[in-house]
């Protein structure tokens, strides 16, 4: 994508970083709880995340800050999802940093890029293998995923932008940018969260 904007994808594992940033310079948006992690923390520090609290009182900061980083040129990348998952399924997308783009200053200027990341599993591991969801200690994953004989593969689907202004109400932005997602996944993970 060329055009001013954000871009949105399904979230499967800390490797999401990785695999999205190899590729074009972005900027994430993250739970505020991921800047004091070890290792992730600092790392997410130093690459100028964007740390956002998930707390309703908080929502209009939050989204000022959001408009701000935009209005600077930055591309956001945000996981809609809301957290990872086991990158087998796509979760719904929440809705709520998508309102951001409504603005009067934003609306009319601003794309999304929704991006699909499909991640295969090394030959005889599960086909789960570099999920990283729930409770899932970050340390034993990473350690796992690093001392694997024959490393699986990520595949990256950028999708068609859209404009922002095409869409009623972040809720028809979010839902359309969810199916473009969902339909990137192999027909066998198009199934709902």
């Amino acid at each position: 994508m060329t055009q001013p904007g954000a871009v949105v994808a399904n979230h499967a594992s800390w490797l999401d970083i990785f695999s999205l940033n190899a590729r074009k310079r972005i900027y994430f948006v993250s739970k505020s709880e991921v800047a004091g992690w070890p290792g992730i923390g600092l790392l997410a520090k130093i690459t100028g995340t964007v740390f956002i609290a998930r707390d309703r009182k908080q929502a209009k900061k939050q989204q000022a800050v959001f408009e701000e980083r935009l209005l600077a040129g930055h591309k956001l990348l945000f996981f809609p999802e809301g957290t990872s998952t086991d990158g087998l399924r796509v979760l719904p997308f929440k809705s709520t940093l998508f309102q951001a783009f409504f603005t009067p200053d934003l609306r009319h200027e601003l794309f999304i890029q929704p991006v699909t990341v499909i991640y295969t599993a090394p030959k005889g591991e599960d086909a789960r293998f570099y999920g990283w969801w729930g409770d899932m200690d970050f340390g034993s994953h990473l350690v796992r995923t690093l001392a694997v004989r024959r490393h699986g593969a990520v595949k990256v689907v950028y999708h068609q932008p859209v404009k922002v202004d095409s869409f009623a109400n972040r809720k028809a932005l979010a839902a359309h940018v969810e199916d473009m997602v969902r339909r990137g996944m192999p027909s066998e993970r198009q199934i709902a969260g």
